[in-house]
This record gives C-alpha cells, structure tokens and sequence, in this order.
C-alpha cells in the first residue's frame, strides 16, 4: 500500500499508477464495456476469427469430436457434436491458436538461434494480462497467446525481443542494437503494438471468456 502525505502528492500517485497500468485498465475495460462487448466463441457462431491479421470464415460441421482446423483456402473448420456446450468448443480454439503460435515460432527460431548464448529452454503460450513476452532467469520464453491473433510481422518482433534478452538482460541500447539486427522494422512493429495492442488482447479475452 502507498500513502500519501497531501492531496497533491496523492492525485500524482494516482496518476503515476493509471499511466503504469494503462494496458492493464484498458484492457479490462475493453471487455467489460457493455456496449458493443464481443460474444465468446459458441457453437454455431458465424462470426469470423481473427488469424495473423485476417478474418477468416467459420464453417459448422457436425461430428463425433471437437476440433477446429485451418483449410488450405483460409476458411476455419469447427466441428462439434450437436448440442454441446461452450466450454470445451472455447478449449478446442485455445488450442488451435496455440497450435497455430507453435508453429509460426517454429519456422522463424532456428533463422535466430545463430549467435545467441543459449538456446532458449522452452517457449510458452498463455494470456498474458499485460505484457507481450517475459524471459525468466532459466531462459524459458513465455509469449502472448494474443500475438497469433495479429500480423506475423508484430509477433515475429516480439519473439526477437525476448531472444535478445539472452544476449542483453535489459534495454540497453547495446540491447536494442541487438534487437536491430534481428528485425530492422522494430520501431514500426511498436507503433502498430501501441495503436492496436489493446484491442487485440480484448479480442482474445472475449473470445475464450
């Protein structure tokens, strides 16, 4: 907890934390507004879902299983038995964007793996409330499920970010050096994180909710 001595000093603690946390506030207020808040994803929902970028058509099939694949002409395939609820549709499309941001890491890591210390010992995919990526002591990357949901440009920046961090633990400029050399198109990629980031996260939330 933090006091605060005077009003002046409490309106300006006040302040730092809204603009320390501004994502995070957001974000949640994004999900929560309740005008024009996004339905999860249900059995039967005709609407697009979002994939490196692009809206991609949803086609219902019925079946003994609950998968969602992606065919060669971009439309995504759900198939479910009939009448069954949302919670494991809502699952089987966590994993299919997990399956999904595997294997968009997989063709871009070994192209990085050159000239970094050690190879990173694992790589994650989760929601993350507020951050894009984090590298733990151990070196286990952990990565925004949401990235996969945008363009491969921005989610490319954001794995190079975190393998950087095995060569510079910091933000150095020697560390942005580093980062350059990787993804020459950095400064663009954050532009596009600070104008669309946001909603992207709520996007996701909303989807798996």
């Amino acid at each position: 907890m933090i006091a605060f001595r005077d009003r002046r000093a409490a309106e300006t603690g006040v302040r730092l934390h809204v603009h320390v946390n501004r994502d995070w506030l957001a974000a949640q207020l994004l999900r929560f507004a309740p005008a024009g808040r996004a339905q999860p994803f249900a059995p039967g929902d005709a609407r697009p879902l979002p994939l490196r970028g692009v809206e991609l058509p949803v086609a219902w099939r019925e079946g003994r299983f609950v998968g969602i694949r992606l065919e060669a002409d971009g439309t995504l395939v759900a198939t479910a038995p009939s009448g069954i609820d949302a919670t494991p549709l809502r699952r089987a499309l966590l994993d299919f964007y997990r399956a999904q941001a595997r294997a968009d890491v997989g063709r871009w890591l070994p192209r990085y793996l050159d000239g970094l210390p050690r190879p990173p010992r694992s790589i994650a995919f989760k929601p993350l409330s507020s951050l894009w990526g984090s590298l733990s002591p151990s070196g286990a990357v952990s990565l925004d499920l949401a990235l996969v949901l945008g363009p491969p440009a921005a989610f490319e920046y954001v794995l190079v970010h975190e393998l950087c961090h095995l060569i510079q633990a910091n933000h150095s400029p020697a560390f942005w050096q580093e980062v350059e050399a990787r993804c020459p198109d950095w400064r663009e990629q954050r532009r596009w994180f600070h104008a669309h980031g946001l909603a992207l996260k709520a996007r996701l939330a909303q989807l798996l909710d």
